[in-house]
């Protein structure tokens, strides 16, 4: 019969980097503080597990009858890629290849071991079904950092997390807490380029460049110049992680051939819909709107493109004189930010 210790090492010969074990009781706390941000505005339109609290914070809800939780973590950190030479927009670690596709086939073969044993067992990763970092933090995995990312001890924060929900009785207890491990440390607020992180663990949404990159409609004015080259996602409060730090030092796995660091903004721009979501459509685009993509581009190519490059130029030109507003509208401030530039 299965227990927590089988399914530990299942998970770990299964890829998983970390593996822990817990109650599947209710997330009363955490639920309260979602409703409570999310009734402050702090969500930013963001869903997720924002979108019905009583849910993702009840194992049960995914698994009736659910008495036990198995997490996993998985690590993507890997080498950077060098910026090819011409325009081109940032993407952050955790979105340059499918990482929870590796994620889920591990957790797949802690649920199969579960199923083959007569018990239910559902595979929770990148859904808004369970709080994922609750579950880790529950599972003894790590501690919350004031970054809002789990931090593992020894090995920092670049993981991906999932849970396995059962009603195997794995576990009688949760195991203890995993200490904090910041401290007085707070580089991650200091270096977030919008102040998103309006306070230890409390993060603004509004704000934060990761998740309005994903957000629909305009891009606010006011962080069009913070977001620099990105085009999807954000990585500074990681990067300036002492304990990240501290585990890249120790060497990083080189990238894989099938990551993409890079995007070349100008191919981007010249892309039809169609192909734009074959490329890019594992990410999450508002509405499946290639658009949001197209506004990125934009904002990006303003930051970071040649103002003299007439191809860079053109491309302006041709989406502020086009009939999409919202293109428009980018494409006006992506020109203007040039001609200040030059």
């Amino acid at each position: 019969m299965a227990t927590a210790e089988s399914v530990r090492a299942t998970g770990l010969a299964a890829g998983l980097d970390a593996v822990g074990v817990a109650t599947a009781g209710r997330f009363d706390d955490v639920r309260q503080v979602l409703e409570s941000r999310k009734a402050e505005g702090l969500h930013g339109g963001m869903q997720f597990t924002y979108r019905n609290p009583a849910r993702s914070t009840d194992p049960g809800r995914a698994v009736p009858g659910a008495r036990s939780l198995v997490v996993g973590a998985r690590r993507y950190r890997r080498a950077d890629a060098p910026a090819p030479d011409q325009p081109a927009g940032a993407v952050a670690r955790y979105a340059r290849r499918d990482e929870y596709a590796g994620l889920r086939r591990s957790l797949d073969a802690v649920a199969g071991e579960l199923r083959g044993d007569g018990w239910r067992a559902r595979v929770i990763c990148d859904d808004n079904a369970l709080v994922d970092r609750a579950a880790a933090r529950r599972a003894g995995l790590g501690w919350v950092g004031k970054n809002t990312n789990v931090l593992v001890p020894d090995a920092g924060s670049w993981f991906v997390l999932g849970s396995v929900v059962t009603d195997a009785p794995l576990v009688d207890a949760d195991p203890p807490a995993a200490a904090d491990g910041c401290g007085s440390c707070t580089r991650c607020i200091d270096a977030c380029p919008t102040g998103a992180i309006v306070a230890p663990g409390v993060l603004d949404a509004r704000r934060c460049l990761a998740w309005l990159v994903q957000a629909e409609g305009t891009f606010p004015v006011e962080h069009r110049e913070a977001l620099g080259d990105r085009l999807y996602g954000c990585d500074d409060c990681q990067e300036v992680c002492p304990p990240n730090r501290v585990v890249d030092r120790r060497g990083i796995e080189r990238e894989a051939d099938d990551d993409q660091a890079w995007v070349p903004l100008l191919e981007l721009l010249a892309t039809n819909d169609e192909d734009l979501l074959a490329r890019h459509g594992r990410w999450y685009i508002a509405g499946r709107d290639p658009r949001h993509l197209r506004r990125n581009a934009l904002v990006a190519l303003g930051n970071v493109g040649d103002p003299a490059d007439g191809q860079v130029l053109a491309t302006i030109e041709r989406y502020a004189t086009g009939d999409d507003a919202l293109l428009v509208e980018h494409a006006a401030w992506a020109a203007a930010r040039l001609a200040s530039r030059r």
